[in-house]
């Protein structure tokens, strides 16, 4: 009897991962078109389709996250090289509760929209498996990069794809 029910759950989770797996962005494919809260409460939500016609950089991270915490930095630098050229970098805080978030960008200000996503459901929408993951969403919608985690000499790879796809360079 055991021995059933141990099979029937194991099946049961791995149609789980699969369908979770099957149900992930991948890259083009339309980007989910999401409005969520800013982290900070007195400032607007933040909705990626009032954003069509910029080149987005979506980021899910999290203050426990140690890659995470490498990469924001560096994301900020790059924003600030590629703003005015029509990059916009999202990075959608995971962290439940959102002050371990908040408590993070204390001492690490970043410049760049920042929306919170305590439960989940961006998370989910994109098909987020691990933290951190990264989409480069078109300014037409579509996603053109999909990255998983962050390690040294990520930010070559990401930045030329960054260039690659901004506004007026596929003219």
């Amino acid at each position: 009897m055991k021995i059933k029910f141990c099979i029937k759950l194991g099946m049961a989770l791995l149609t789980s991962l699969l369908l979770t797996q099957a149900l992930a962005v991948e890259e083009g494919e339309m980007a989910p078109q999401l409005t969520l809260p800013s982290i900070y409460a007195d400032r607007p939500e933040i909705s990626l389709s009032a954003l069509q016609g910029k080149t987005l950089y979506v980021d899910f991270w999290a203050s426990w996250c140690a890659p995470c915490l490498l990469s924001l930095p560096l994301y900020n630098d790059m924003y600030h090289k590629y703003k005015d050229q029509g990059l916009e970098v999202i990075a959608i805080s995971v962290d439940n509760p959102v002050e371990d978030g908040l408590d993070f960008l204390l001492d690490t200000p970043l410049d760049f929209l920042i929306p919170s996503d305590p439960e989940g459901n961006a998370a989910d929408a994109f098909g987020v498996i691990g933290m951190p993951s990264s989409y480069l969403i078109s300014p037409e919608g579509e996603v053109k990069l999909v990255h998983m985690g962050f390690s040294s000499g990520d930010m070559e790879i990401i930045e030329a794809a960054v260039v690659e796809n901004l506004p007026g360079a596929m003219e």
